[in-house]
């Protein structure tokens, strides 16, 4: 059976209860892993938490759309005691982006766009936009007329020319936030208009930037569907999927079950995280970020991932095309740029997830083909369409460059693979 024509039949493993999963994990050595080191992963990960790295996480890994492995480690909350439950609640941060790119396709296969479209038909804000093209003597930025627009594909592979205003320090960066951009007290519109207002840090096309786009993109699928983004997703997707614990705010019965964030603190260690992104999610935001606002539990996250691999499909409910995620998931970046860093990653872009191309490059143990993207609170997901494996890491800790715990993951789980 190929891979994009798995259909699942796990509706047990989906059963959810007040407190807790009914979770069925099928026998890993008939799904090709070794039991010996999916537990030396089990037993990897568990020193996180023993060592005082980490408080908690999860390890989840499904081949051929079955559950093979699933964990819990540590604490949900260090200060209270309270033990990693199977349905903790996390906050996904840029996992929510191709929840974003999922949905702006499903409008695509409607006919309400087209992926080279310029962005201005349908938000007019960006339509007299400059490009920012050097300093000027008295300091103020000096810009230039695009070389052609911006487009909906832009935006979908970071190329558009926009940035993200809180990850470097341009002047164009500057701008975003010396005008608010970012300001939680902007709803989507809001954000947008203050956007477009400042100039395009590069032509669009000629570099792969992290960006705000798939924030303009959680506008366009407000624009082109007349809904507002959380009502967008809950009723296309979340609901259809049974995605109840996936959502932009925490609800009253989840508030036991959400993660305490934490960091790392160089004189007291392991400690609460209250830094510039952190936010309280018990009320709902005025800022519905397409690109980082939600948050889910690990087989929430499952469930969404498992349809992406499936080609669009899980159980009876059918969101995307397979032709649609199959150009999703492959290079859209131009071939100018070579991926991205100039092909030095040995990674390039589709439709809201990285695309690994060069495994040697990108210093992975995946494969050729695997798609994936995390979150800044070091969560991650792939999808392996070779091996027919998800994986997923989930846990709450800032940022996601102080543990390897991507590179760890990928690692424990290909050599766990048989051969």
């Amino acid at each position: 059976m190929s891979f994009r024509q798995t259909i699942l039949n796990v509706a047990t493993i989906f059963a959810v209860s007040v407190s807790a999963l009914a979770i069925d994990v099928a026998d890993p050595k008939k799904a090709g892993f070794s039991p010996e080191k999916l537990a030396a992963l089990e037993s990897h990960f568990q020193s996180y938490v023993d060592n005082n790295k980490l408080a908690g996480l999860t390890t989840l890994i499904a081949r051929r759309g079955e559950l093979v492995h699933f964990k819990t480690y540590g604490m949900l909350d260090k200060a209270a005691s309270t033990p990693m439950p199977d349905n903790a609640v996390f906050r996904i941060f840029s996992m929510t982006k191709p929840v974003t790119g999922v949905a702006l396709m499903m409008l695509w296969e409607d006919g309400k766009f087209k992926l080279d479209d310029p962005v201005s038909k349908y938000l007019p804000e960006f339509k007299n936009q400059q490009v920012f093209s050097g300093l000027a003597d008295d300091g103020t930025m000096k810009t230039a007329d695009p070389k052609r627009v911006m487009t909906i594909r832009d935006l979908m592979r970071h190329t558009g020319g926009l940035t993200y205003g809180v990850f470097g320090d341009t002047p164009v960066d500057r701008a975003y936030r010396g005008a608010g951009v970012m300001s939680p007290e902007n709803d989507l519109k809001a954000m947008v208009e203050k956007l477009a207002a400042q100039p395009l840090l590069y032509q669009p096309g000629e570099a792969w930037v992290y960006s705000l786009s798939t924030d303009v993109l959680g506008r366009l699928i407000e624009v082109l569907s007349d809904m507002p983004l959380d009502a967008f997703f809950s009723k296309n997707i979340f609901e259809p999927l049974h995605m109840t614990d996936t959502s932009f705010s925490v609800r009253e019965d989840q508030k036991d079950r959400f993660a305490e964030i934490y960091v790392l603190d160089k004189e007291k260690g392991l400690t609460t995280y209250r830094g510039d992104f952190y936010r309280d999610f018990t009320k709902k935001p005025s800022f519905l970020s397409g690109g980082g606002g939600l948050v889910s539990t690990t087989m929430d996250y499952w469930k969404f991932a498992q349809l992406v691999a499936n080609g669009g499909i899980l159980n009876d409910t059918r969101l995307l095309k397979s032709s649609t995620i199959d150009m999703m998931r492959v290079d859209q970046l131009p071939e100018t740029l070579q991926g991205i860093g100039g092909g030095k990653t040995g990674l390039g872009f589709g439709l809201t997830f990285a695309v690994v191309k060069d495994t040697e490059k990108a210093k992975s143990k995946g494969r050729v083909g695997e798609y994936f993207w995390g979150g800044l609170a070091s969560t991650l997901f792939w999808i392996d369409p070779e091996e027919e494996v998800v994986a997923m890491v989930m846990t709450n800790f800032m940022t996601s460059q102080v543990y390897p715990l991507r590179q760890d993951m990928r690692t424990y789980v290909y050599e766990a693979l048989a051969e």
